[in-house]
């Protein structure tokens, strides 16, 4: 498990190797990851986008941005968990993410980035 703290906010990440397949005659490898954000500041927050770099291979990154994480916005009060799985195909067995959520602070109305770390996604039997 990855985690980091940024700003009262804790994003732990855990991945998992899902397989592989053949489309258009090219081998994909599927990764599922899931994040657990935990707000452990004394403020009220909401999740406002996120943002993902994508890194595989020898591949140019790919950038994700979007509203929200699996269309929610969840709002986090102090002590308040929020989790969510999802996934990513990669054309190579070894790759990376890393990214940031832009939450709002409900006390002063003020914007933050909160980082995610960065997080390894490899096939088993590359590791091998």
């Amino acid at each position: 498990m990855i985690q980091q703290v940024t700003r009262g906010i804790k994003i732990s990440v855990v991945t998992s190797f899902k397989g592989s397949y053949v489309k258009n005659y090219v081998k994909h490898f599927a990764f599922s990851y899931h994040i657990k954000i935990e707000n452990q500041g004394k403020n009220a927050v909401q999740l406002l986008t996120r943002h993902w770099k994508i890194m595989e291979g020898h591949n140019t990154p790919q950038y994700v941005n979007g509203a929200g994480v699996v269309g929610k916005k969840p709002v986090l009060n102090p002590g308040e968990l929020y989790e969510y799985s999802s996934g990513c195909l990669l054309t190579s067995p070894l790759g990376a993410m890393k990214g940031s959520y832009i939450m709002i602070d409900f006390s002063s109305t003020k914007k933050f980035h909160v980082d995610i770390p960065s997080f390894k996604l490899a096939a088993p039997f590359v590791l091998n």
